[in-house]
C-alpha cells in the first residue's frame, strides 16, 4: 500500500462519501436494517450512526480490501457510540467467512462499484443471506442518458486509481440481479453534484 492509499485516500473517501446528499441516501436505507446485520464495505462507519438499536443485534462490517489503518480507526471510533456490537467479518479467497444463511439484512452502501468481481461479492451475499432477508443497497453507477454514460466511460480509466479502484459506469441494477437477487423496489435519480459520479440507485432485493 503506497502513502497516497494509506494517508490521502482515506481522507478523500471519507470526504466525499460523508456529504450531505450522500449521507441522506444513506439515512433513507440503513435503518431498514434488522436482526443480525452484514455490511459491506464498512470503509470509515459513515453508515454506523443510522442504524436502529432497538432493530439490530449484531452488525458484522466487511472490508472489501486491504485498508489504510485511518480508516478502521475512523470505524472503531463511530462503532463505539452507537450501542451494537459490531464485529470485522474476513473475506478469504473471495469467500465472506460466515455460514450460510447467516444475516437478517446485508447492507451495501456505495462499494459495489469498487469490488473487483461484483456478481461473485453479491452471489456471496446472497450465500449469507437467511431466507427472508434482504439486501439494502445505495450505490451511485451507469446514468440512463447517453451523454453521461460517454463521459462515464471515458473518465472511469482515469478515476479508478485516485478512488481507489471505483467505477462509474457500472450497472447497478443487472450487478444485483445477476447476483441472484430480485430487486423488489428501485429508487433512482440524480444527486446534486456532476452527472458521471451521481446517478444513484438505493432499494432492496432478496
Amino acid at each position: 500500500m503506497g502513502l497516497y492509499d494509506r494517508y490521502i485516500l482515506p481522507h478523500m473517501i471519507d470526504y466525499a462519501c460523508g456529504m450531505g446528499a450522500v449521507m441522506k441516501t444513506r439515512s433513507q436505507v440503513v435503518p431498514l436494517a434488522t436482526g443480525r446485520v452484514l455490511e459491506i464495505g464498512i470503509g470509515t462507519g459513515l453508515n454506523l450512526s443510522f442504524y436502529d438499536p432497538a432493530n439490530v443485534s449484531e452488525i458484522g462490517g466487511k472490508y472489501i480490501f486491504r485498508i489504510a489503518r485511518l480508516m478502521q480507526e475512523k470505524a472503531r471510533e463511530r462503532a463505539s457510540g452507537i450501542g451494537i456490537p459490531v464485529q470485522t467479518i474476513a473475506l478469504e479467497l473471495g469467500q465472506i467467512q460466515a455460514p450460510d444463511a447467516s444475516f437478517d439484512s446485508i447492507v451495501c452502501t456505495f462499494t459495489l462499484c469498487t469490488i473487483p468481481d461484483a456478481v461473485a461479492a453479491l452471489q456471496e451475499m446472497r450465500r449469507v443471506l437467511k431466507p427472508g432477508g434482504k439486501l439494502l443497497f445505495s450505490e451511485h453507477g451507469l446514468a440512463p442518458d447517453l451523454p453521461v454514460v460517454r463521459w462515464q466511460n471515458r473518465i472511469t480509466p482515469l478515476w479508478k486509481p485516485l478512488a481507489g479502484g471505483c467505477h462509474l459506469n457500472r450497472d447497478i441494477a443487472a450487478l444485483i440481479t445477476a447476483g441472484g437477487f430480485q430487486i423488489r423496489d428501485i429508487q433512482s435519480s440524480y444527486l446534486k453534484g456532476p452527472k458521471p459520479m451521481t446517478w444513484v440507485s438505493r432499494g432492496w432485493a432478496d
